[in-house]
C-alpha cells in the first residue's frame, strides 16, 4: 500500500478534507485515518464500527481518528484500545499530526484536540487533486454561526469562516487543468459565505467570479444550501446559467412552522415552498434534494404530516431522512421526546414518500437526452444528479417508459480520456433498479 488508508464518514466537506489528509500523510503507509461524523448518534456508532473493522483488517496499522465526532467527544475514541491517536478538525490539516511519536504499543491514545472556536483560518490545504474521483470538492467555507437546537456541528467545526475568492478561483483553475470536469463547492454552511471577508461578498458573487474566470470549467455544483440565504445573484445563476448544474440540495429539516421554530431554523414552511416554486418556474429541470428530520421533540402527528406533504409540495426527489438523534449539549436534547417507535415509523413514512416522488421523477426522464459525467465503469450522473449507467446498445425489451430488460447488455467500455472522466450525451432508454439506463446519443 502506498500512503495511508482513509475512511470517510459524513459530508462532502469531510470528503474534501480526507483527500487533503491523504496528501499530508503521503509517506505513512502503516496509517489508517478514520474521518468521523457527529451529525447523529448513528454516525458516531458507525465511526466506532469502522475503527474496529479497520483494526481487524490491519492489526499492525496505526489508527488515527479525526473529524467532528473526534472534535466533540475525543474521550470516546481515546478510550478505544484500537486507537493510537485522536486529532481535532484543526489538527487534521497539520502535517505533524500524522507522524508517529513513539512506539506502536501505547497504554492510551495520544489526544491532540484544540479549541475549535478559536480557529479563524480555513482551507489551508486546498489539495492538488482527488484520486479516483470524477469530480473535485473545493472547500469555500467552514464552521457555522447559527445554533440550530438539534445540531452539534458548530462545536465540531467552529465559527463560520470563508476562503478568499482568489484562492478558490486559482484552485479550481488548477483542478480543471488536471482534467476535472465538475467542481462541487462545499462547506458547513456554504450559503453563509463571505461576511468575514473584505467587502463582504456573497456566495452568488463567488459563483459568478468562478464562472467568469474559469471559462473552461464545464460543470459547477453546490453542496447543501440554506434557502433563506439564497441571494438574488445566486438565484439568477441557478435559474439561467447552463454550467451551473440544475440540482440543489436544501437544508429544510422540517415542513412545519412550529417545529422549524423549535429547531431555531430561520425559514418558514411558506418560504421553503416559495423558493422551490421560483426556481422551478425559472428552470423546470432543477432537481431538488432536501434534509428532513423525523420525530423532532414535541412533534405531533399533524406536524409530521406537514413535513410529509412538503415532499410533494417542493418536489423533493432526493430526500435525506434522519430520525431525530438527541446530541448531548444541544437544547433539543432537553425537550420532550417523541417515542422511539413513533420516530422510526415517521422516518419510514418520509422515506417511502420520498421514494415514490423519486420513482416518478426517474420515470419522467426516460426518453430524454442527458449529459452524463462518467465516474466509474460506465456509470455516472446527469446534470440533475440522476444516476445513469451507460450501455452499448438499447435493450430490445426496453420500452419508452418501462423497465430495463431482464438481460441487461454489458456496460459500455468507456474511455473518453485516460481516467474515464468524460461527459457523454446519452438517451435515457429505461430504468433498472433506481438507475437510469443511457445509450450514447
Amino acid at each position: 500500500m502506498s500512503g495511508p488508508e482513509v475512511i470517510t464518514l459524513g459530508c462532502r466537506l469531510n470528503a474534501a478534507e480526507s483527500e487533503a489528509m491523504r496528501a499530508l500523510a503521503a509517506g505513512e503507509d502503516d496509517l489508517v485515518i478514520v474521518n468521523s461524523c457527529a451529525v447523529t448518534n448513528e454516525a458516531v456508532r458507525q465511526t466506532r464500527q469502522a475503527i474496529r473493522k479497520a483494526k481487524r483488517a490491519r492489526p499492525d496499522a496505526r489508527i488515527l481518528v479525526t473529524g467532528c465526532a473526534a472534535q466533540v467527544e475525543p474521550e470516546t475514541f481515546a478510550a478505544m484500545p484500537e486507537v493510537s491517536r485522536v486529532i481535532g478538525n484543526r489538527e487534521k490539516l497539520l502535517p505533524a499530526s500524522f507522524v508517529p511519536s513513539g512506539p506502536m504499543v501505547i497504554a492510551k491514545a495520544d489526544v491532540r484536540v484544540s479549541d475549535i472556536m478559536a480557529v479563524r483560518e480555513t482551507a489551508p490545504h486546498l489539495v492538488a487533486g482527488f484520486s479516483e474521483r470524477a469530480r473535485a470538492f473545493v472547500e469555500v467555507q467552514n464552521g457555522c454561526d447559527h445554533r440550530c437546537t438539534f445540531c452539534i456541528i458548530p462545536f465540531g467545526r467552529g465559527n463560520s469562516r470563508s476562503v478568499p475568492a482568489g484562492l478558490v478561483v486559482d484552485r479550481i483553475k488548477a483542478l480543471v487543468d488536471e482534467g476535472f470536469n465538475e467542481i462541487v463547492l462545499t462547506g458547513v454552511d456554504v450559503t453563509s459565505y463571505g461576511p468575514d471577508l473584505p467587502g463582504a461578498p456573497t456566495l452568488g458573487q463567488l459563483v459568478e467570479r468562478i464562472l467568469k474566470h474559469v471559462p473552461d470549467l464545464p460543470r459547477l455544483r453546490l453542496s447543501s444550501l440554506d434557502c433563506i440565504e439564497l441571494d438574488d445573484r445566486l438565484f439568477e445563476i441557478a435559474a439561467h446559467e447552463p454550467r451551473f448544474m440544475p440540482h440543489l440540495h436544501m437544508s429544510f429539516q422540517a415542513g412545519d412552522d412550529m417545529v422549524l421554530k423549535r429547531m431555531k431554523r430561520r425559514h418558514s414552511r411558506a418560504q421553503a415552498i416559495e423558493t422551490v416554486a421560483r426556481l422551478k418556474a425559472a428552470r423546470p429541470e432543477i432537481a431538488i434534494g432536501a434534509d428532513l428530520i423525523a420525530g423532532f421533540p414535541t412533534e405531533t402527528d399533524a406536524m409530521h404530516e406537514n413535513s410529509l406533504r412538503l415532499i410533494d409540495e417542493c418536489d423533493i426527489v432526493m430526500g435525506h431522512v434522519f430520525p431525530y438523534s438527541p446530541k448531548q449539549g444541544t437544547p433539543a436534547a432537553r425537550m420532550p421526546r417523541v417515542a422511539p417507535l413513533v420516530v422510526k415509523a415517521r422516518a419510514k413514512a418520509l422515506r417511502e414518500a420520498g421514494a415514490r416522488r423519486r420513482a416518478m421523477w426517474l420515470r419522467s426522464l426516460v426518453g430524454t437526452e442527458q449529459k452524463v459525467l462518467i465516474e466509474h465503469n460506465g456509470r455516472g450522473h446527469a446534470e440533475n444528479f440522476a444516476p445513469v449507467q451507460l450501455l452499448r446498445a438499447r435493450s430490445s425489451r426496453a420500452k419508452s417508459r418501462g423497465a430495463c430488460s431482464d438481460s441487461v447488455p454489458a456496460p459500455l467500455d468507456f474511455a473518453r480520456d485516460e481516467r474515464g472522466r468524460g461527459i457523454v450525451e446519452v438517451t435515457i432508454a429505461a430504468i433498472e433498479k433506481d438507475i437510469l439506463i443511457g445509450v450514447p446519443a
